[in-house]
């Protein structure tokens, strides 16, 4: 009898990729990686030359002296900031998620399609965004030495807020999300929710071809909202019965295991500190860019906020990646503890290569990857059919 070698099991999967697909992968990958940076200079330039023009001075001068009111005056300038931000950074932006995305195979999405989606983003985004920074500022003037402490339970619950009303009103604008229909895969869907205690109807399956070809899904919502949605590519590429439990079963480990809530508690709790450094920052950081405003509490000043809170994100990218990897491989335990199709993920996970290198560096993972890079995944996959024979 020929012992199962995990090992051997792992590097067959891997092979099942050309060298020429694994290195245009990695190329992907790793350009990916400088997009952070050159995203983060995008960011700061476009604060840098809002300030400079003086717009954001020049309207707040005009609104106090025709209607001097603060509440106003905070959300008319920050309306304006953020769409003189979206305009000055929109051609980067068509570079990083449609052109690059088109050069790649990863979309066949048409610009026009790509363009409109992305002004409706914006205007929804941009809303919610006017409507924080109102209650930022106010918080701001109302606490001006500990603001910062309360703006982390600001930031908690705008979050749960769009977790909530996401899969209800927004998420149905961009895309058809449908109930799986009659067949061998729902059935083997409701089988594998009953087996892990979680609701069958919440299961849909969705046009994400539409903007994306990555092979994918998710899990969205919060409570009665919640649900887990497979793209239609994953059947445009051969999802099989073990693919789709092992997929489902993973979305499904996000949806019992809550990550949602602990994930963003944890973010959360990281907004507090990145706006406590804000704070501490702001002076310097408005004297660097030549900011003419007297204080955080000026609306003026959010360019420099802004810039500010790009730096520290992008410092902080290794423990958000970190925090999200962390649920992503509980995802994929509770996957293999109910769905036990170690075949099935793997093979589903092979199928992502193409938008995320197989084998990074363990530095790398560290700091870029907010999943576990697939060959780890397919490893712990099959150990554990070395483990747990007769899967699915």
């Amino acid at each position: 009898m020929i012992k199962f070698d995990p090992a051997a099991a792992t590097a067959a999967y891997m092979a099942t990729l050309s060298p020429a697909a694994h290195a245009k992968a990695a190329a992907y990958t790793q350009g990916g990686h400088w997009l952070l940076l050159w995203g983060w200079a995008v960011s700061v330039l476009s604060a840098f030359i809002i300030i400079r023009t003086g717009l954001l001075a020049r309207a707040e001068e005009r609104i106090e002296r025709n209607k001097p009111h603060l509440v106003w005056s905070s959300v008319a300038i920050s309306a304006l900031f953020l769409v003189a931000d979206f305009i000055l950074e929109l051609p980067w932006t068509a570079y990083a998620h449609w052109f690059r995305e088109k050069q790649y195979g990863l979309t066949s999405q048409p610009f026009g399609g790509w363009l409109g989606e992305e002004v409706m983003s914006f205007l929804i985004s941009g809303v919610a965004a006017v409507i924080f920074l109102m209650a930022l500022y106010a918080l701001i003037r109302r606490a001006p030495k500990n603001w910062w402490i309360w703006a982390g339970g600001l930031a908690a619950g705008g979050i749960v807020l769009m977790l909530v009303i996401g899969p209800i009103f927004v998420e149905p604008l961009f895309n058809r999300y449908t109930p799986a229909p009659n067949g061998p895969v729902r059935d083997a869907v409701v089988a594998l929710a009953e087996k892990a205690g979680v609701p069958h109807d919440k299961i849909y399956i969705f046009n994400g071809s539409k903007q994306s070809n990555r092979y994918t899904a998710n899990v969205a919502g919060l409570g009665g909202t919640a649900r887990v949605a497979m793209s239609d590519v994953m059947f445009a590429k051969g999802a099989d019965i073990g693919e789709v439990r092992g997929v489902v079963g993973h979305e499904m480990g996000h949806y019992k295991h809550v990550h949602m809530i602990w994930m963003n508690l944890a973010f959360c709790l990281l907004a507090v500190a990145m706006f406590g450094l804000t704070q501490l920052i702001f002076p310097y950081a408005a004297r660097w860019l030549g900011a003419d405003v007297d204080s955080i509490a000026d609306p003026a000043g959010l360019p420099v906020i802004m810039a500010v809170v790009a730096t520290l994100a992008l410092l902080a990218t290794p423990i958000l990646n970190t925090i999200i990897r962390m649920a992503e491989a509980d995802a994929d335990r509770f996957s293999l503890q109910y769905a036990n199709e170690p075949d099935g993920l793997s093979k589903a996970l092979v199928k992502t290569i193409e938008y995320r290198a197989s084998s990074p560096s363990r530095l790398e993972e560290i700091i870029f990857y907010d999943h576990p890079s697939v060959e780890r995944r397919v490893r712990r996959a099959v150990d554990w059919k070395a483990t747990h024979p007769g899967g699915g």
